[in-house]
């Protein structure tokens, strides 16, 4: 096994699945399987959950929500999400703790690093929502610090898409896609993985990035195994 601590990022538009909003309760099943299946291997197991399937603070200020506002909306999305993935695993039988970065005593625990950490010594997966607390900062920055704070041996960044190509796949069937890319290459060529400060804060901190596509079954287990599955960011 390559990695025993993980920090995983979700989007929040990926447990929408073919719905235009909210939560699909079948694609988030699914995702608790997958993540059922490294918990198995003794994994331990961090999340992030965009809110962007319920809302999303740039867009909620372009509406001319106040942005501030408009942001801690954003974090209150993720913790619905990070709710409904908790609820999802726990059905499963998978012990999970729900932690934010905003002080909600009534539905989660306050984020509390060694806290954290002892529950995923205690083979508990835990669940940080409502990003940093912070307005302006992204839940890909939240995932890079909180992964940096748990001592993380790698974001693994789930997506729709299989890796890392030098152009929108979705938009050019010709787009090349990249196996592996150091920091420096990403940032020549432009290439977008995460926001600038998340982005970053990984390189600064030599924390490698998997993109990969989370949709396809059995891929992160294979990409804890360490097979050659999306695109690693590395040092």
């Amino acid at each position: 096994m390559n990695f025993k601590r993980i920090l995983l990022k979700l989007s929040g538009e990926a447990l929408m699945g073919d719905r235009s909003y909210g939560i699909d309760p079948i694609r988030i099943g699914e995702y608790a399987e997958e993540i059922k299946q490294i918990y198995e291997q003794n994994v331990e197991i961090a999340i992030v959950i965009g809110g962007g399937n319920i809302f999303r603070g740039v867009s909620g200020s372009s509406q001319g929500v106040d942005r501030v506002q408009a942001d801690y909306m954003g974090m209150l999305a993720t913790v619905i999400n990070g709710l409904a993935l908790q609820s999802a695993l726990e059905n499963i039988d998978v012990p999970t703790r729900l932690q934010t970065a905003l002080k909600i005593e009534a539905v989660a625990e306050p984020y509390i690093k060694r806290k954290a950490v002892r529950h995923l010594e205690k083979n508990r997966v835990v669940i940080f929502s409502a990003g940093t607390g912070n307005p302006f900062f992204t839940t890909d920055s939240a995932a890079v610090l909180r992964a940096v704070e748990i001592n993380a041996d790698v974001i693994l960044k789930g997506t729709r898409v299989d890796g890392i190509y030098n152009e929108d796949p979705e938009k050019n069937k010709e787009a090349v896609k990249f196996d592996s890319l150091s920091f420096e290459e990403v940032l020549k060529r432009g290439l977008k993985v995460m926001d600038t400060t998340a982005f970053t804060l990984s390189q600064e901190n030599k924390l490698p990035i998997i993109v990969f596509d989370m949709n396809t079954h059995g891929n992160l287990v294979r990409v804890v195994r360490g097979e050659n599955i999306g695109t690693k960011v590395y040092l």
